[in-house]
């Protein structure tokens, strides 16, 4: 039974999170040739003061641009 860990900042809306989850079972069972009765995903939602890059949690930097440009 493969068992797929995710975090990401919270935040996202939770039709992007089921894709996310969606998507990742279809690689494993593609990858791995199981069913996606397996395959379990786990998905963590870490909130921004507690996800720090280059020492600098994420609450206190610019955010990020969107993957649309926007």
């Amino acid at each position: 039974m493969p068992i797929v860990h995710i975090e990401i900042l919270e935040g996202r809306p939770a039709s992007k999170k089921r894709a996310l989850i969606e998507q990742v079972t279809q690689a494993v069972v593609s990858s791995l040739d199981v069913r996606p009765q397996q395959v379990r995903v786990l998905l963590r939602e870490v909130p921004h003061d507690q996800w720090a890059v280059g020492g600098v949690p994420m609450s206190e930097s610019a955010p990020a641009p969107a993957a649309d440009g926007r």
